[in-house]
């Protein structure tokens, strides 16, 4: 095997910005803050969406109201009509 061609890997620990829950692991991301864990320094990375933050997981489902929004849409652009292609000009010359 080749030396030298693999990123680092260190220990790293994945942060739900939403619940806290944290996720100890080894990756290759880092960060500027650091957290020790049992005597081994850790970076802490913040991450918007986890198993334990995701709607599919927890079971709670959002409302997305897409009637509303075409109907806004439609009050909005409705009315406009599209123009007609102009059509193409023949480059031969008629003689």
């Amino acid at each position: 095997m080749k030396k030298d061609i693999h990123p680092d890997y260190h220990p790293v620990i994945f942060q739900d910005m939403t619940t806290g829950k944290q996720y100890i692991t080894r990756s290759t991301k880092k960060s500027d803050r650091t957290e020790n864990v049992d005597g081994v320094d850790h970076f802490v990375v913040s991450i918007g969406v986890t198993a334990d933050s995701h709607p599919f997981y927890t079971g709670q489902t959002t409302f997305v109201d897409t009637e509303g929004r075409i109907d806004k849409f439609q009050k909005r652009f409705g009315s406009a009509v599209r123009r007609a292609k102009k059509p193409a000009r023949s480059t031969e010359t008629e003689s």
